[in-house]
């Protein structure tokens, strides 16, 4: 009797795994309300800010202003799981460099109100990008886009089709994935149990908030996609897919030793980053076109 039991549950699983991947939230979102490294010094000071998402959610969001003279505002997308709390400290070096960052949470996630969900999140970093857009010293100043792994995709789309596209002087995406269904086929062959039904189970997903659609309209704002050649969780692969798909201006480098979102935590990346901030910056003054 246990093993016709056992016998039934494998071939039920790939069903109950079906109905999760329609549901799609469990499979790309994992967030939480633990408060990540509550002794931790983030080293720069911070703001609790809030934002008004457009179901009316209050979303929960960290605003680091510049210590120096601004330069520009960059928004910051985090990736799937957890929360703002643990991904900020990806960028709690930027304020020291003359950076201003709004680091987000989705619906959801820390302290935002409301349920979390793939269409949730893209219609958050735009509301989150229109309050960076109107804040004092951010109404004057050039914006980033700063994502990572799935906040990576996010800030690909967001760049294309937002509004404020004329603000945007970079966008950067690191560790970011091509499409939802690709990603997910890629997680369904990793298990033996649903390697055959990668396939099938994938179309499930829907494909249309996926990256790759877009990467090419957001030429003419220069574009730079990272990605850890060690990388685990998101292959390499998806970033040369989204920067043969893009336009110029573009750039993609692989770290040969990189993992999963961890360029920037290397003293010579983030070098590399801030000479690619302040080239988009000078380009953008210089009046390149757009």
């Amino acid at each position: 009797m246990a093993m016709l039991r056992s016998r039934w549950l494998e071939l039920l699983a790939p069903l109950f795994l079906g109905v999760t991947l329609c549901g799609c939230t469990s499979v790309f979102l994992q967030p939480d309300h633990v408060r990540h490294f509550p002794d931790r010094n983030l080293a720069t000071p911070a703001d609790d800010v809030w934002i008004t998402a457009a179901d009316g959610s209050r979303l929960h969001a960290l605003f680091l202003p510049a210590q120096r003279e601004p330069r520009a505002a960059v928004l910051f997308l985090h990736g799937n799981a957890e929360n703002v709390s643990s991904h900020v400290y990806a960028v709690n070096w930027l304020p020291a460099e003359g950076y201003s960052v709004l680091a987000l949470d989705y619906r959801g996630y820390g302290r935002s109100e409301g349920a979390a969900g793939v269409d949730a999140i893209h219609e958050d970093a735009q509301s989150a990008l229109e309050w960076l857009a109107a804040r004092e010293p951010g109404r004057d100043a050039p914006l980033i886009v700063y994502g990572q792994s799935l906040g990576g995709s996010v800030a690909l789309r967001l760049a294309a089709a937002t509004p404020l596209r004329d603000r945007i002087v970079a966008v950067v995406a690191e560790s970011a994935f091509a499409s939802y269904r690709g990603i997910a086929r890629e997680k369904l062959a990793q298990a033996w149990l649903t390697w055959p039904l990668q396939w099938p189970l994938s179309l499930l997903i829907s494909d249309r908030r996926s990256a790759i659609d877009v990467v090419d309209r957001i030429s003419p704002i220069p574009l730079l996609l990272i990605h850890g050649q060690r990388d685990t969780i998101v292959d390499a692969a998806h970033s040369q897919r989204l920067y043969d798909a893009a336009r110029d201006p573009k750039a993609l480098w692989l770290i040969p030793e990189g993992r999963h979102i961890d360029a920037a935590r290397r003293d010579p990346t983030r070098a590399r980053l801030l000479a690619f901030f302040d080239g988009a910056r000078r380009r953008s003054a210089a009046g390149a076109p757009r």
